[in-house]
C-alpha cells in the first residue's frame, strides 16, 4: 500500500503563499543545501506528485524552462503526476494526466505498489484529502517569517484530527523542517 504525504513550506503564520497567486518570495528565507537535498531524496522516495489545477498550472510554467540545472528539474520533469482539475481538458507538462475524482482516484492509487505519492502546493485539494482521510503524512517546513496576509495551507475543517510528531530538524537558515504522521 502507497502513503499520501502532503509537502510545503509555509510560514509561521501560516500562510503556504502571499497574498497574490504564487508569491513563495519566502521560500528565499528558507532555501539552502537542507531544503535542496531534502526535494533530491523525494524523487527517490515518490514516483508521483498530485496538483490542484493552480499549482499544476504554475509548475507547468515553471519546471520545463527552469534554469537550475539538476537532479531536481530533472526529476520534476520527468516524474508521473496528476493534475487535479475540473476544467483543465489537457495536461502538456511531460508525463501528466488530468482527473476530476481525486479522492477516488487516489484511494485506487494508494492500493497499488508503488513509491511514495507526494501533493505538494495545492491547499484546496489538501483539504478534500483531509476530509477523506486519505492523507498518511505532513511534511512541513516553517519558514521563519510572518506575513501577516497571504493564502493558508490549512482550510476549514469539518473535524479534529490528531497528529503524531514523527520527527523535527532545523535548517541552516532557522526554517524548521516537521513530519507529521495522521492519527
Amino acid at each position: 500500500m502507497r502513503k499520501l504525504v502532503v509537502w510545503n513550506l509555509m510560514t509561521l503564520d501560516g500562510y503556504f503563499e502571499g497574498e497574490k497567486p504564487w508569491d513563495l518570495s519566502f521560500h528565499e528565507q528558507a532555501w539552502g543545501p537542507e531544503l535542496e537535498k531534502l526535494s533530491e531524496k523525494f524523487g527517490e522516495e515518490g514516483d508521483l506528485l498530485v496538483f490542484g489545477r493552480k499549482t499544476y498550472e504554475g509548475m507547468a510554467a515553471y519546471w520545463p524552462e527552469a534554469q537550475e540545472p539538476g537532479r531536481i528539474k530533472d526529476m520534476m520533469n520527468s516524474i508521473a503526476k496528476l493534475a487535479v482539475s475540473k476544467t483543465l481538458t489537457d495536461a502538456a507538462w511531460n508525463n501528466t494526466r488530468v482527473v476530476t475524482d481525486p479522492v477516488a482516484e487516489l484511494t485506487r492509487l494508494k492500493q497499488e505498489d508503488g513509491k511514495t505519492i507526494f501533493v505538494f502546493g495545492s491547499a484546496e485539494l489538501v483539504a478534500s484529502l483531509l476530509e477523506a482521510d486519505l492523507i498518511d503524512e505532513y511534511r512541513l517546513c516553517i519558514v521563519p517569517v510572518l506575513l501577516g496576509k497571504g493564502n493558508p495551507l490549512f482550510k476549514n475543517a469539518d473535524a479534529h484530527r490528531k497528529l503524531t510528531l514523527v520527527s523535527s530538524d532545523r535548517t541552516g537558515k532557522g526554517a524548521v523542517l516537521l513530519t507529521y504522521t495522521v492519527g
